[in-house]
């Protein structure tokens, strides 16, 4: 059963605690990605076998594959997936970046380009779920930036195929390669590239804890978009909210996996008790009902405060990735929201509009990394370089200056380097 605690009756540290994964699989991560490098689409195909149980011929999935999972995938279905695909364009094309440049007077230049990576990996989880989902918030942002690939990662089922609706939605997103293969060593393969499977510049995407250490280990080599820990929800609700539809935002993380985080932050009692009996009677009800019981036992709580006010600063102290604000007036509350990675405003915006159809992205940041990090967008396919113009005038009538202030950190060369121009 969920725990319900009273703000001022427990600690600090029951309030705000959570629960870290305790596996630790960074030694086994590092000798996957060794022999990645060192024998490349061997390993690749030999790690297929040993944990998808699957033995392929091909990496790649083939454009016939694609037209044959179209087929496959229900027109209601391609119709929905184009919708959403169509919102989270409209979304992520106002987060496209211009560059500027500054021309004074003097004929001086200076200015930035904006220019995307050249190409992008992403990490599209498999096994016992498909997501879609996943497909179009992490392709499209990229193919709007104007990356000149964009290719994916899945780990194929034991006859070596991919779902059909992964394959849809890549399809549909415009998605230029898909190769089978999962885990880190689908990791290991984008950051050094191997026969088949081309070396990206940044890997984004979802996964387990194999997936995540993988990205840790390679980030440096290749860019990352986060390291992403179990998945989060804060709800702040008011007594006014409805006990059923609470329960079932709560459990809609909870379900993802055992170590889901669901967290209610309300002003009273009675409802906090209303919701957790609502709790006991749905999750026998899931399909996933052993994964959120799990959940909801070890990680789950509801925080009693003693107004709204208090519970949005409970809210930004945990910084969650989800956080749904289920009051009359959620907008009156919006600029007080300092830290969490996608906030949904009022009784009628569950979490799961934002999983798959409004637009907005889905690849948060965890684990209250929402204090410094955000959401996945255009900016993670893009880098900025800036450059610099001068005339001859113009740096004569700086170089003193610049040869004084490298002096100032003893860099002579630096001084030299300025003034060398006007010595003849």
């Amino acid at each position: 059963m969920i725990k319900i605690l009273k703000y001022g009756e427990v600690s600090r540290d029951e309030i705000f605690a959570r629960t870290a994964p305790t596996v630790n699989v960074e030694a086994t991560v590092a000798e996957i990605i060794k022999n990645v490098r060192e024998l490349g689409n061997k390993a690749l195909f030999e790690y297929c076998e040993k944990f998808d149980k699957a033995r392929l011929d091909s990496l790649i999935v083939t454009e016939s594959e694609i037209d044959e999972a179209m087929s496959l995938v229900e027109p209601e279905f391609i119709d929905i997936l184009s919708r959403a695909a169509a919102n989270i364009f409209k979304y992520h094309e106002k987060q496209v970046r211009r560059g500027f440049e500054i021309r004074n007077d003097d004929g001086t230049v200076i200015g930035q380009k904006v220019i995307p990576v050249d190409r992008a990996g992403l990490y599209v989880p498999g096994g016992t779920a498909a997501y879609p989902s996943t497909v179009l918030m992490d392709s499209i942002p990229a193919k709007i930036a104007g990356c000149k690939e964009v290719v994916i990662v899945t780990p194929p089922n034991k006859e070596g195929k991919i779902n059909p609706v992964i394959l849809a939605a890549a399809r549909i997103a415009g998605v230029d390669k898909i190769f089978k293969v999962g885990g880190a060593q689908a990791i290991a393969a984008l950051a050094y590239g191997t026969e088949s499977i081309p070396k990206v510049d940044k890997i984004v995407g979802p996964g387990n804890a194999f997936v995540a250490e993988a990205k840790k280990q390679v980030f440096g080599v290749v860019s990352i978009d986060m390291i992403a820990g179990p998945s989060e929800i804060l709800v702040v609700a008011d007594g006014k909210s409805n006990p059923r539809h609470i329960a079932a935002d709560l459990l809609s993380q909870a379900e993802h996996d055992r170590m889901a985080s669901a967290v209610l932050v309300t002003d009273s009692v009675d409802f906090a008790n209303a919701v957790s009996c609502e709790l006991e009677r749905q999750i026998p009800m899931l399909e996933r009902a052993d994964i959120a019981r799990e959940s909801i036992d070890k990680n789950g709580k509801i925080i009693v405060a003693p107004d709204i006010s208090l519970a949005i600063e409970i809210s930004n102290e945990i910084a969650p990735e989800h956080l749904e604000l289920c009051l009359d007036d959620p907008f009156d509350y919006l600029d007080k929201i300092r830290h969490a990675g996608s906030i949904f405003m009022g009784r009628n915006c569950p979490e799961a509009l934002g999983d798959y159809f409004a637009g907005p992205n889905h690849t948060l940041p965890t684990s209250g990394t929402a204090k410094f990090s955000s959401p996945l967008s255009v900016d993670d396919f893009v880098k900025k370089t800036q450059y610099t113009y001068y005339t001859k005038d113009a740096l004569r009538a700086v170089a003193d200056d610049i040869a004084y202030f490298a002096n100032k950190e003893g860099l002579g060369a630096h001084a030299k380097s300025a003034t060398v121009r006007f010595e003849d």
